[in-house]
């Protein structure tokens, strides 16, 4: 049997909801049993909260969803809802061009793009909407103004925002056509065999990890990237680490990440495609570098200004923590 109940509770986040589930008996699994009792809860939304320490049993934490669910007083804390509209914020911005129709910067890596959950704050977005003072395009919808590409998180970079409605159908036309140049610059484990050359797969997402995308043999989207290695770090038969320059041809999520871990060199740094298998030089490498993610930076972007029909082009130096990372691979 199940008793539901909403409670206020000063111990909790401020503005959290407090529900309480009582089971008396064997309901199952935990995560299934609880969306059954709150249905206005999603499954996936309960298992985030469990992952989250949100929810307890007898005021103990519970940690796993496919537990089984005990007799005994649930407590799921609901954080609320965060605003839909992303507020400005005085976040500085490496600006490398700005006109009436569109902003190009350098993001640095950590920056998230675009508010998402977890990110409510502090995203290129909420910089841009500071900075531009309400002049973004609202094309991009209320949780992306200006927004016509992206870079993950950790990713450094170029990158490029429509002011104008104008901008922003004529640079989304650009990025649909593939008609920008866009150059990045990693630093790999190990080096891709071949050196250089074209990668053409299908990207999609993974069927063993679905927060991963993969290359599939079918289904997915195009992808190509070309790349070139610019330098090999350690025994050139036995490569510790490489520099590797990739152009796009496409666009889609990861794909430099996912095609340089099918090359056989992941991305140093990279906890999603290539975390494992970095002798301890390069792993010592890596943590005195103060990398914090995957050692990517879009170095190059190259387009046509989509209003006054300029040719523009823009080129950026990695990070800080890429180059000392750079540095300390070339002493090997």
């Amino acid at each position: 049997m199940t008793d539901v109940f909403e409670t206020d509770d000063p111990e909790t986040d401020a503005g959290a909801t407090v529900l309480e589930v009582r089971f008396t008996g064997d309901e199952g699994r935990l995560d299934r049993a609880l969306a059954l009792a709150l249905p206005d809860l999603s499954r996936a939304r309960l298992q985030a909260l469990i992952a989250a320490g949100a929810v307890s049993l007898d005021e103990a934490p519970v940690r796993q969803g496919s537990a089984a669910a005990r007799a005994g007083l649930y407590r799921v804390a609901v954080p609320p809802p965060e605003s839909a509209d992303p507020e400005p914020e005085p976040i500085p911005l490496t600006v490398l061009f700005e006109d009436a129709h569109l902003i190009v910067v350098d993001k640095p890596a950590g920056m998230p793009v675009h508010p998402s959950h977890g990110h409510a704050r502090g995203t290129l977005v909420n910089a841009l909407l500071h900075h531009c003072a309400g002049s973004l395009s609202g094309v991009g919808g209320v949780a992306r103004p200006g927004i016509v590409h992206r870079l993950d998180k950790d990713t450094s970079g170029v990158m490029v925002a429509a002011k104008s409605d104008a901008a922003h159908a004529g640079l989304s036309a650009l990025f649909a056509r593939h008609d920008i140049d866009r150059s990045y610059i990693a630093l790999t484990r190990g080096a891709p065999h071949p050196r250089a050359g074209r990668v053409e797969t299908r990207l999609g997402r993974s069927t063993a990890d679905r927060k991963k995308m993969a290359v599939l043999r079918n289904g997915g989207r195009e992808a190509i990237t070309d790349y070139a290695t610019l330098r090999v770090f350690g025994p050139d038969g036995r490569p510790l680490a490489a520099e590797v320059r990739s152009t796009l041809h496409t666009g889609r999520t990861h794909q430099i990440r996912v095609h340089m871990a099918h090359l056989g060199a992941p991305l140093l740094g990279d906890p999603v495609y290539g975390s494992g298998g970095v002798s301890p030089v390069v792993r010592e490498a890596v943590a005195a570098s103060g990398l914090t993610g995957q050692a990517l930076h879009a170095a190059v972007l190259g387009f046509v200004h989509p209003v006054t029909g300029e040719a523009l082009r823009f080129e950026s130096a990695p990070p800080p923590a890429m180059q000392a990372l750079a540095a300390a691979l070339s002493a090997l």
